[in-house]
């Protein structure tokens, strides 16, 4: 249990400190984009509106990103970048990034020791489920970008 608690602490230093870091760097290219020539788009209605909805209803999204693989620090980015308050975003920041903590400190040390076990008593079997596994994550980024260039060819087709 002691290793699942100092691994899961470690973790959420980890997050908290690069997802804070993605939210400060979110603000200061919001920042630099207020100031330059993008200006007169970011004070359109439609972009306010959107901003004020990130500021309000942003939080869940920010602490609901934690969970997911590769969203997690576009949802910090935007919200830094569309200034959402701190005293909204850090209580997402902090209940996100402890469920991703312990998320992957369970089920990460869990695989890891799993997969050692299998590499020390069946080295093959070990080996053969890495690859599997490679390949399943190929397959399904190779079809992922075949289903996009589809339908990027049909919008494309249907403007023509």
């Amino acid at each position: 249990m002691d290793k699942i608690a100092i691994t899961a602490g470690t973790l959420y230093v980890i997050v908290l400190l690069r997802a804070g870091g993605t939210f400060a760097v979110g603000w200061l290219a919001g920042a630099g984009a207020r100031r330059s020539r993008f200006s007169e788009r970011i004070s359109s209605a439609k972009f306010q509106r959107a901003e004020r909805a990130i500021q309000r209803w942003g939080a869940p999204v920010v602490a609901v990103s934690f969970l997911t693989v590769g969203f997690q620090t576009a949802a910090n980015f935007l919200a830094g970048s569309m200034r959402m308050p701190l005293p909204r975003y850090l209580p997402a920041l902090f209940l996100g990034g402890a469920a991703w903590a312990l998320v992957y400190a369970t089920a990460g040390l869990g695989v890891l020791k799993v997969l050692g076990r299998l590499f020390a008593e069946q080295t093959a079997l070990g080996v053969s489920a890495v690859a599997v596994l490679l390949l399943a994550v190929c397959g399904l980024v190779v079809y992922r970008r075949r289903r996009a260039a589809r339908s990027t060819a049909g919008v494309a087709a249907e403007e023509s």
